[in-house]
């Protein structure tokens, strides 16, 4: 092979490629998902968002399918793919399952949290009290989510972090914020914030962290599912 080929070849293969066409798909279908420009029962179809996007079917076929397995889009032969409707069980399985997943990637980052990392969730946890009073769900819920994705973003555990993520895009859909229904919680919330921030300032054991994390996000379960199901509510934290 000539030098200028050998080059090339070697350039080809060490340069960093860009996500692939089905990765694109995947994370824009997504993204609309979560924002509910595309709501519960919205039909995907194939040709308009491969022409939206500019490629073929098939790595939009393949994102729908990954969609399909992390439970955001359903496939119904003869019928297609729709976003998948609203159901309390999912949103349930998914807050138990962040709770422990959550709870852990946040004792894994504790020690690694620098003083300006607590210095940053802390003002935005003071915002969130600034907004009790003139309550909007969507904005705390988005503060909420800004809080602890600095508490738990420097977990070593990349599979960690996405399994997080996932559950996090999940929530997004099937509940804009739980908050709204109940906006009492909020208070709540944000004083279990507090207890957070001091136990990772004090370098309180990992278990106690984690435990605090967990048991956080178990208690905005239980706070929707006395309010929205109470016949249900017994006997469902018990994780």
């Amino acid at each position: 092979m000539a030098r200028d080929e050998l080059t090339t070849e070697r350039t080809r293969r060490t340069t960093p490629r860009g996500p692939s066409k089905s990765q694109q798909a995947y994370h824009w279908l997504k993204e609309r998902i979560a924002r509910q420009e595309f709501t519960p029962g919205y039909r995907l179809v194939l040709g308009a968002i491969a022409g939206e996007l500019d490629m073929s079917v098939v790595p939009v076929r393949e994102a729908i399918r990954q969609l399909e397995a992390e439970g955001l889009v359903t496939f119904e032969r003869n019928v297609g793919a729709h976003v998948s409707m609203v159901d309390d069980s999912q949103y349930r399985f998914s807050m138990q399952s962040l709770s422990v997943l959550e709870g852990a990637a946040t004792a894994l980052a504790a020690r690694a949290l620098t003083p300006d990392d607590i210095r940053e969730a802390r003002a935005i946890n003071e915002r969130m009290i600034e907004t009790l009073d003139d309550f909007d769900p969507r904005a705390f819920t988005a503060l909420n989510q800004r809080f602890h994705a600095i508490l738990f973003a420097r977990c070593s555990n990349p599979r960690m972090l996405e399994l997080v993520e996932t559950e996090w895009a999940k929530l997004g859909h099937l509940r804009d914020s739980t908050f709204s229904f109940v906006p009492g919680r909020a208070q709540e919330s944000v004083a279990e914030h507090e207890n957070i921030l001091v136990l990772l300032e004090s370098g309180a054991p990992l278990g106690e962290i984690e435990k605090a994390a967990r048991r956080h996000r178990v208690a905005t379960l239980d706070a929707y599912m006395t309010h929205e199901h109470p016949d249900e509510a017994l006997g469902v934290l018990d994780i």
